[in-house]
């Protein structure tokens, strides 16, 4: 199995780099961990295949994560896709992407797809499969506006995966990335402690309860991006691809 960090990101495209969205495949599984507005640029430059995606996991409501969605939905329109996709997120999602749809292109939401779309809501701690993904999401802390905000817990082809998605600090993290075979987590600051994110240091504090067995940071800022040559882990970037 592989994840390929199409963009890691951060909202403000620190570093020239693509809003946050992860692509997910193996044997039997072909998914999206969020999808911001950059994404269908992103996943057309890497030459990846749209069509062939069964799956879309948005972790909470915010540009970055989310916006990116009407985009590949009318990709997918214009490309005569035909194959059934699954779009799942946080409680409101179905009102959230259709005033986003008309938002960006008004009518667009009233359209019938080719092809067969569901889109579902997630409850914290509440795990559901979708074909040969199990997703269980934990509840962040990111503000008062996009949420309700969730990392996921992701099992696959007999691996984990972790994504703590924007929060600060919460204990929710650590049944999240438990022990999991990657962990992806963000590292907007060094040592600067804000509301609603989470920085380096604070995680680090926390790492061996995680105990995740691979460590891969996202969605920084440009204080942590200058300082990617002295970090001691590793740190993504768009378009790396991580073996599984």
């Amino acid at each position: 199995m592989q994840l390929r960090f199409v963009g890691c990101g951060d909202a403000l495209g620190s570093g020239g780099r693509f809003n946050t969205c992860f692509h997910v495949t193996g044997t039997s599984v072909n998914f999206l961990i969020d999808c911001g507005a950059s994404s269908l640029p992103a996943l057309k430059r890497l030459g990846i295949a749209r069509d062939e995606i069964d799956l879309v996991l948005i972790t909470h409501f915010h540009g970055d994560h989310f916006g990116g969605l009407p985009f590949l939905l009318l990709d997918a329109q214009f490309t005569r896709r035909a194959r059934p996709l699954v779009i799942a997120g946080p409680v409101g999602i179905e009102t959230k992407l259709a005033s986003l749809m008309e938002a960006l292109f008004e009518h667009s939401s009233k359209t019938k797809q080719r092809f067969d779309l569901s889109v579902v809501a997630l409850e914290p701690e509440q795990s559901r499969i979708f074909g040969e993904v199990k997703v269980t999401p934990y509840p962040l802390v990111h503000g008062e506006s996009g949420g309700p905000f969730l990392a996921y817990r992701i099992e696959a082809e007999g691996r984990i995966i972790a994504y703590s998605a924007d929060t600060e600090w919460t204990d929710t993290l650590i049944p999240a990335a438990r022990g999991a075979d990657l962990f992806i987590a963000e590292a907007y600051y060094y040592d600067k402690i804000v509301k609603n994110h989470l920085s380096l240091k604070t995680l680090e504090a926390h790492l061996p309860e995680i105990n995740a067995k691979r460590l891969v940071l996202t969605h920084m800022s440009d204080d942590m991006l200058a300082r990617l040559d002295e970090l001691p882990y590793t740190a993504a970037h768009d378009g790396m691809a991580v073996e599984l």
